[in-house]
């Protein structure tokens, strides 16, 4: 069992990265909001919300890409999967336990001080590092994931060829993050940031990308789109897959 740190302090004995496509104001916004990263009615609830969802959409396409059985507990039992932008742990820790060797990132050392203490109180073993994406040069991985972060990075062009740069041949990469709409703004920066669902400050809107622009950039890096899929919300149903792209949407790519 790993030493615990107090929540939110910065653990010395982590690697620490630093890489050009970190915005420094960013990783500082999300470094305070590390404390109560696992609390479900905390600053982090939404993602706590959106999880189940997006752990259904990566079940969905790792079965489809290497043909498994769905009905297998641990899928990835082999593989090596990478958590870019990994914040608490909310994504790193399921991916453990469906089997991977996971690598989890993020720019902000408080939340992967965090992450780490969860981790390791749950008894799961994950490789945590602060930093950026420039830094993992010469390690692949069979998945790579990066879900509600390419909206916060300072070079999105360049945060998409580094993350395409970890992909093992054969792997698969999937990311997320909010389209750039009239309903976006209205529902993520309008509504859900000025009645403290989401911290404000935490979104730009005009750093949000529309499914052309995501997979223009997951092109030109020398991948290949395979799939897309709307994330959308109600107040009876909360947050679902759909085919609606209007809110937010998950992008699944593989090797051109």
């Amino acid at each position: 069992m790993m030493a615990s740190t107090a929540p939110g302090a910065l653990d010395q004995s982590l690697p620490t990265l630093s890489g050009t496509t970190i915005d420094p104001r960013e990783a500082a916004h999300f470094g305070a909001m590390a404390s109560d990263w696992w609390d479900p009615a905390g600053r982090s609830a939404m993602l706590h919300r959106l999880n189940p969802p997006r752990l259904r959409y990566i079940r969905d396409q790792v079965d489809r890409h290497w043909q498994l059985d769905p009905r297998v507990r641990r899928p990835l039992d082999g593989r090596r999967a990478l958590d870019l932008g990994c914040g608490g742990g909310l994504l790193a820790e399921p991916l453990a336990r469906l089997g991977a060797a996971v690598t989890a990132v993020d720019a902000a050392a408080e939340a992967v001080a965090v992450a780490r203490d969860h981790a390791a109180a749950q008894g799961l073993q994950i490789d945590y590092r602060a930093g950026g994406v420039e830094q993992l040069a010469g390690e692949t991985f069979d998945l790579v994931c990066s879900l509600e972060v390419i909206e916060h990075a300072a070079d999105q062009p360049g945060f998409v060829r580094g993350l395409a740069a970890t992909l093992a041949p054969g792997g698969l990469m999937i990311l997320s993050t909010p389209n750039r709409t009239a309903l976006s703004r209205l529902a993520i920066v309008t509504l859900a940031e000025s009645t403290g669902a989401i911290p404000r400050g935490t979104h730009d809107w005009n750093r949000f990308l529309t499914p052309d622009d995501l997979a223009a950039m997951v092109n030109g890096a020398g991948l290949r789109v395979v799939d897309i899929c709307g994330i959308a919300a109600s107040p009876t149903r909360g947050f679902r897959l759909s085919e609606d792209l209007s809110l937010d949407y998950l992008l699944t790519a593989t090797w051109a």
